[in-house]
């Protein structure tokens, strides 16, 4: 009775939960992309609370184990955790002088079978730091942190420390950047898939931006960003806060390099400079756009579902592909603005430029949402809790493989499979 009681109680929790993520998304506005859907979601929310409160058992439904599924290429897959100063640049988010700007970047590559801890654990390198960061997510939305445990003990498909895979070509590099507030594990099964193909996936952390980030000596740093609904510095903000990131994508890349010449490293001569992607998810995608622009070492870019702010003023590296949620926002007004905006970012491609509408898709489809939130349409979509995934990698792989290891292959054909295409010659 006892433990009826306890699920009734935190299924009714969940839902009232639900419902304030969502109304509390609304406001902030997430940069104008991200949580994309809220207002229907609301209501499904609300009546989600009377039939939960009426049948605890569909807590299991609303909040399943985490559940990574396994990865479909040919090589085991190996992830690391690396953090990155750089020493020519003031972390602006402190008042200290001597502060440099620091990230931390999690990789995932191809691994030789055998190597390392196989159940690398999600969202951080041990139990304690993805509690840290589980609990920071729902903490910025004015959650429990509970409603996130299963995802903080959760182990994914990659072996912690694995030896990277020694023959072959040197391999292609993907550098990632999640959303506003994201963190780099936001796409773990995006970046599994990609490394069991033969990619290194580079994903960051953005300290005072991500919800949660915790350096190598154990210094937990918070994020501090939000944004002012209808602020007349929210144009500035953004372009602000872009610019930091944009220039840790570049860190990123330069650390990478400096790996792949390190003779004595795990990563000799296995990365290669000519086949870099800048990617990013939501306000990351934005980035990744800006980074790319600026740095003509990034050979591509994969905007997944970001607002391309002031991409019309940007020189792009050819070719570009844009993932877009075929949900929408639900606001007409709101879409459209986001149609243009990514034809203008198609047409500032230099060559083959794609945006790819991904049809049942919300904004958090192409995350790992869809495996431990609520299988609500407006929050994760309505392809199930894998498909998903699976069509976001899928998709990714095919322009990657057109666009990096097939000089002859026309990018644009590549993804008609997929779903409707744009493309801009």
């Amino acid at each position: 009775m006892i433990w009826l009681e306890a699920v009734l109680f935190g299924a009714a929790v969940l839902a009232l939960a639900l419902a304030l993520l969502l109304r509390r998304a609304r406001r902030s506005g997430r940069v104008r992309r991200a949580r994309r859907g809220v207002r229907a979601v609301e209501w499904t929310a609300a009546a989600a609370a009377l039939v939960l409160a009426a049948a605890g058992g569909l807590v299991v439904w609303a909040l399943p184990p985490v559940d990574f599924p396994e990865p479909s290429g040919g090589y085991a897959v190996g992830t690391t955790t690396v953090q990155w100063t750089d020493r020519d640049r003031d972390e602006t988010w402190t008042e200290d002088p001597d502060d440099r700007r620091t990230v931390v970047a999690q990789l995932w590559y191809p691994a030789e079978p055998g190597t390392g801890t196989a159940g690398a654990p999600y969202l951080g390198r041990t139990a304690a730091e993805a509690r840290v960061v589980t609990d920071a997510i729902a903490d910025g939305f004015g959650l429990p942190g509970s409603l996130l445990s299963d995802a903080a003990r959760a182990r994914t498909r990659a072996a912690a420390g694995a030896a990277p895979v020694r023959d072959g070509a040197p391999l292609p590099v993907v550098v990632f950047s999640p959303g506003l507030g994201g963190v780099r594990g936001q796409n773990t099964a995006w970046a599994q898939e990609l490394a069991s193909h033969g990619y290194v996936v580079a994903a960051l952390d953005h300290p005072f931006d991500s919800a949660a980030v915790v350096l190598d000596d154990g210094t937990v740093v918070r994020g501090r960003l939000s944004v002012p609904e209808g602020s007349e510095e929210e144009d500035r903000l953004v372009s602000e806060w872009t610019s930091i990131r944009a220039d840790d994508m570049r860190l990123a890349l330069t650390r990478l390099q400096e790996m792949d010449a390190d003779a004595d490293g795990p990563f000799a001569d296995r990365l290669d400079p000519g086949r870099v992607v800048a990617a990013g998810h939501s306000f990351g995608g934005s980035a990744a756009l800006h980074a790319a622009a600026g740095d003509d070492r990034f050979a591509a870019v994969i905007d997944i579902d970001g607002f391309p702010h002031e991409a019309d003023g940007l020189a792009l590296p050819r070719p570009l592909l844009v993932l877009v949620a075929g949900r929408g926002t639900g606001d007409a007004v709101a879409d459209a603005r986001y149609a243009d905006a990514v034809t203008a970012a198609l047409a500032a491609a230099d060559g083959p430029s794609c945006a790819l509408t991904v049809e049942g898709a919300a904004h958090l489809s192409f995350t790992d949402a869809p495996l431990y939130l609520p299988p609500v349409p407006s929050i994760v979509g309505s392809d199930g809790r894998t498909r998903p995934l699976a069509t976001t990698a899928d998709a990714t792989l095919a322009f990657l493989d057109a666009a990096l290891r097939d000089p002859a292959a026309d990018p644009r054909a590549a993804l008609a499979p997929f779903g409707a295409t744009e493309c801009d010659s």
